[in-house]
């Protein structure tokens, strides 16, 4: 019997030892993490190239180079690891050579990283690379002049910029910017190379559209036939882009002779064109409503042949992601946002049958070879690895452990979830994280996140700005509720946030937030704290308005007043949309969903953060917002980022980005 106890001494002491000896994460180890991005299988289906990005504290920067492995996740090892990043790996069709992205041009070398050579030398540069199925001929992308037909012209007229006298610009149409760049004359073309003889063809010159299009698009956009005689791509023609997500799929013959030739029906957003590999078919993915970019995703069969179209995933309340097609032709395997996840189907394309193969993952980066889907997951505890499983869902396979090391080291709980009653009784789902070393005896401090979007979701994932494992590593439960407008829940739930942004969704995220506090008896209901972004940020600045549940609050890059952000942000089709109409249109529910019609019953204390490059959501919207709260003498502070976007990026930026809410909320707790 005492042998017995001392064992179980022994084994508890152990488990203590174990426990102890690992630490909550912290904001230096979300950016010492190693982040696999570029995911590609060899077209024997022996090897996978990924990408991995390292971040320096110090040196305020990132650094990408690309990997090499087998397919069972053995000989991990590094091939291009230069002092500049190296990216965007591909497979020559051969196997034998690996073409990769090098300061603005493209490259290819052997797989052991040796006798690089340079593809292209263009001075626009180029990105992008398609392979033809021969390897005589590649397809990329280059921001040019529209009607230049020479790099010289290109050359020229960006010289006639340089050292204005005048410094200033003319526009002339919509869309002179979008997220944080200031777009000017220049578009991106589709490029054609000739291998053999190096030499370049503009396949869309003269044409002032962009190539692959500059927003709603795909990571593929423009694609070869199996043969080589002609390419599918993505592209606006609308006049006002502005104004417009009516992307369309065009096809175009590789002759010499011929046009584009537009193959897409639909008045709402097309994309993502892929071949059959037998050459009959073109699948790619459609929205029906025109001015909606979170419509429904369908997947579309075109016939090339006959030229006729028809909707493969009718009868789905599914969202088409990213698909490949399988190597008989008769089936497709895709990703689709499923609640909390982002899960890998199969769908017939002859009978439509549609079978759930994976559920519980949230992946990307799909690539099917033989009887193997080669694939990126993240979870909540885990960043982007690569994985594999067989074609049916089964054995599902780590094959990286990139950040082992250092994830062995953490303390970091698994994602819960819970549902709770929203507006006109619908289920509406819920994320709870735990914080490291959780004790359901104590009583713990509440952050409630709320998501962008508004058509996003919270998932299993590892993010690296809006993390939940880092908000609660400070000692909170966090709560994430995907109320109405997040997607994975069928297109109604999606619709239903659109004219309506204080409504339902308000209803839907107050109803969860008092369904934790009743149903867990660990969170402190005196010391609640939520932040967003984005529309989160929205959210954030109409409960300001609306309640005093809080004891603070964070908006980041948030929407305060509706019709001013109307006139300075760059996609107009996204408030035309959610509140039908521009303002002069449809003035009272302008009004009606505006944070900044409430200010009187401003109480609150808020943290505002906002960048100066964010052209989605501009800055004047936080420097209104700061100064309502100021005259109304709520506790306040506003944190400027002069040289970041709707996303804060530079390492140390985030450090003090994450630092700063900490110290905001305990600040604010009630002792």
């Amino acid at each position: 019997m005492k042998r017995f106890l001392i064992l179980a001494i022994l084994f508890s002491l152990t488990f203590v030892v174990t426990a102890q000896s690992k630490r909550a994460i912290t904001v230096d180890d979300l950016w010492a993490i190693k982040r696999v991005g570029s995911v590609v299988v060899s077209p024997n289906g022996e090897q996978v190239a990924f990408t991995v990005t390292q971040y320096s504290m110090e040196a305020n920067s990132g650094q990408t180079d690309i990997y090499l492995m087998n397919i069972d996740g053995s000989d991990v090892h590094p091939i291009l690891n230069s002092e500049k990043s190296e990216s965007s790996p591909s497979f020559s069709p051969d196997g034998k050579k690996l073409s990769y992205t090098f300061g603005g041009q493209i490259w290819q070398c052997n797989l052991d990283g040796t006798s690089k050579e340079q593809l292209t030398d263009l001075y626009s540069g180029a990105s992008g690379i398609r392979w033809a199925n021969d390897g005589s001929k590649m397809l990329f992308v280059s921001m040019v002049h529209p009607d230049c037909q020479t790099q010289e012209c290109n050359k020229e007229k960006d010289s006639l910029k340089e050292n204005p006298k005048v410094n200033v610009e003319v526009f002339t149409e919509l869309m002179y910017r979008h997220w944080d760049d200031w777009r000017g004359v220049k578009r991106s073309h589709l490029f054609l190379m000739d291998l053999k003889t190096k030499e370049t063809t503009d396949l869309t010159l003269n044409c002032k559209f962009d190539t692959p299009p500059i927003a709603l698009g795909s990571a593929n956009d423009y694609n070869f036939s199996p043969d080589g005689n002609e390419v599918a791509f993505t592209m606006n023609k609308d006049k006002v882009t502005a104004t417009s997500t009516n992307n369309d799929i065009f096809v175009l013959s590789l002759d010499g002779k011929s046009k584009p030739k537009m193959i897409s029906t639909s008045k709402g957003n097309d994309n993502q064109p892929v071949y059959s590999p037998d050459g009959k078919y073109i699948v790619y993915t459609s929205m029906a409503r025109a001015g909606f970019e979170a419509d429904k995703q369908t997947l579309m069969l075109y016939n090339r042949a006959t030229g006729a179209t028809q909707n493969i995933s009718d009868n789905l309340d599914i969202s088409f992601g990213e698909f490949i097609w399988a190597d008989d032709c008769k089936s497709v395997y895709y990703l689709a946002q499923n609640e909390i996840y982002n899960s890998i189907y199969k769908i017939d394309v002859e009978t439509k049958e549609n079978s759930l193969l994976i559920k519980e993952v949230d992946a990307s980066s799909l690539s099917l070879v033989g009887n193997k889907l080669v694939f990126k997951v993240q979870k909540s505890t885990l960043p982007y690895e690569v994985f594999t499983a067989n074609t049916d869902g089964s054995d599902l396979k780590q094959i990286t452990f990139m950040n082992a090391d250092l994830l062995a080291n953490l303390d970091m709980s698994k994602l819960e979830t819970f549902w709770s009653e929203g507006a006109e009784d619908a289920k509406v789902q819920s994320i709870i994280v735990k914080p490291p070393f959780f004790d359901a005896n104590k009583k713990y401090p509440m952050i409630f996140l709320i998501h962008g979007g508004p058509q996003g979701h919270w998932s299993d994932d590892f993010h690296y700005r809006w993390n939940p494992q880092m908000f609660a590593s400070k000692g909170y439960v966090v709560v994430a509720t995907n109320p109405r407008g997040s997607t994975g829940y069928g297109q109604k739930f999606t619709d239903e946030i659109s004219q309506d942004w204080g409504g339902k969704v308000y209803v839907d995220l107050m109803n969860a937030y008092d369904y934790a506090i009743a149903n867990y008896k660990f969170i402190d209901s005196k010391n609640t704290f939520a932040a967003g972004a984005s529309y989160g940020g929205y959210m954030i600045n109409w409960i300001e308005g609306h309640n005093t549940k809080f004891n603070a609050l964070v908006c980041h890059d948030g929407v305060y007043n509706i019709e001013s952000m109307y006139g300075t942000t760059e996609e107009l089709w996204f408030p035309e949309w959610e509140n039908g109409g521009a303002p002069w249109e449809n003035k009272e529910l302008y009004k009606k969903w505006s944070p900044s019609e409430f200010v009187a019953n401003f109480k609150t204390p808020m943290l505002v953060v906002h960048g100066g490059m964010d052209f989605r959501v501009p800055e004047s919207q936080a420097f209104e917002l700061f100064t309502a709260l100021q005259k109304m003498n709520v506790d306040s502070k506003f944190v400027y980022f002069p040289k970041e976007s709707h996303f804060v990026l530079k390492p140390q930026n985030a450090k003090f980005w994450w630092n700063t809410i900490f110290d905001w909320y305990e600040n604010h707790k009630t002792r």
